[in-house]
């Protein structure tokens, strides 16, 4: 790996994950990704802000080796999640010197999840700075961004702002700043969608915050960074935001025609009143894509099979994870197909209880769909035009 220069005394010292697919086991990374570390020499001090993954140690090591610090006197850590911290025991191995910078949450998180002893800590508090010399740092509580203890360091004469995950995507290149927004913005969304929608609420109030600030550079900890910061923080305003768009998704499952015969005329039926759809076949869907989508859709409606009793259990995860993701959606619909009966609405409606959106009335069917149901599956259609037109998104 290669250090990359930011600005005068400024560099970037992470690692490039190009082959790394799956990310908590849970999140896929269809472009890999980055752990951005950043190394800022004052006139007085030097300070390291973040780690990267355990994985990359070796990466990061190197790394510091070619410029060859006399000392690294602080290692900011904004976030505890390991692959922002987790060489922080090996940097305080090789670097004695060096005192930890953090808020007092994050240090106990270090403290339980990697062992670090308890006399490396400098504990600040919220818009507290740190000299480096000709060099001031200072730190921003943004908590639950995505975990409860997150801060963002603002380097006050350079104007750059190292906010750790905050507008982060998972993007392994070369590029240390952003050269395509289309494609760094797909990843940011990605990233925002299954990782930060749920504090959306909360993410709101740190943008209002950070709007005080003079900022020319955002340099994350995953992806590129962003010379243009407006780019990101516009978009992060729009995700964030109660507006949604004229959008219908569906995810479903169909085992023998019954449920797929209702989704795809529920579909002609929206396309035909100037409605927005997307299906996604939980089978082999890419829940990373719907969870894009689901960022600012107006609707979803869940279809499934009885299975024994229940949905099926590719679309209890789908509305599980709906659910999780706090989805902004305001209205939600049910269809269903089944042989002898079972509490498919029930389940469905307590799994995603958290999303506070109206229930649509439920289309069941007996079987194959008949003309009775498929006149349901067409008021169904009905009514969410009705809906998106009082929300003025048509």
């Amino acid at each position: 790996m290669a250090v990359r220069k930011l600005k005068d005394r400024i560099f970037e010292v992470g690692a490039i994950d190009w082959d790394r697919e799956l990310f908590d086991e849970l999140v896929h990374l269809p472009d890999g990704t980055s752990y951005n570390a950043y190394l800022v020499q004052g006139s007085e001090k030097t300070a390291l802000i973040d780690t990267v993954d355990p994985d990359k140690e070796q990466v990061l090591i190197q790394n510091l080796k070619t410029l060859h610090p006399e000392r690294i006197d602080y290692l900011i850590s904004n976030h505890a999640e390991q692959d922002h911290s987790g060489c922080i025991p090996k940097i305080l191995e090789l670097h004695p010197e060096t005192m930890v910078v953090t808020n007092s949450k994050c240090k106990a998180m270090l403290m339980d999840h990697l062992h670090v002893a308890e006399d490396r800590f400098i504990v600040i508090k919220d818009r507290e700075t740190l000299s480096l010399g000709d060099k001031t740092l200072e730190f921003i509580m943004t908590p639950w961004v995505h975990w409860p203890e997150t801060m963002t360091t603002y380097l006050r004469e350079d104007k750059i702002l190292f906010p750790c995950d905050f507008f982060g995507a998972h993007r392994a290149t070369s590029n240390l700043f952003v050269t395509k927004e289309s494609k760094v913005y797909y990843g940011a969304k990605r990233y925002y969608a299954e990782i930060m929608m749920p504090f959306r609420t909360i993410i709101q109030k740190h943008l209002k915050t950070l709007g005080n600030y003079d900022i020319e550079i955002i340099a994350p900890s995953h992806g590129p960074v962003y010379d243009r910061p407006a780019f990101i923080m516009d978009a992060y305003r729009n995700w964030v935001s109660d507006e949604v768009k004229n959008k219908v998704l569906i995810p479903f499952v169909s085992m023998h025609g019954s449920t797929r015969a209702m989704v795809d005329r529920l579909t002609s039926a929206l396309i035909d009143r100037g409605i927005k759809v997307k299906l996604f076949n939980l089978v082999k869907a890419d829940m990373g894509e719907y969870a894009m989508d689901i960022v600012d859709a107006a609707t979803v409606v869940f279809a499934t099979p009885f299975v024994l009793v229940g949905a099926h259990p590719s679309l209890v995860y789908a509305a599980y994870f709906t659910g999780a993701l706090r989805a902004k959606v305001k209205h939600v619909g049910i269809m269903a197909s089944y042989g002898w009966g079972g509490k498919v609405v029930e389940q469905v409606k307590s799994l995603i209880e958290p999303v506070k959106a109206e229930h649509l009335e439920p289309v069941l069917s007996k079987g194959l769909p008949g003309k009775e149901e498929f006149r349901k599956v067409d008021a169904l259609a009905d009514t969410i035009l009705e809906r998106h037109r009082a929300l003025n998104i048509l």
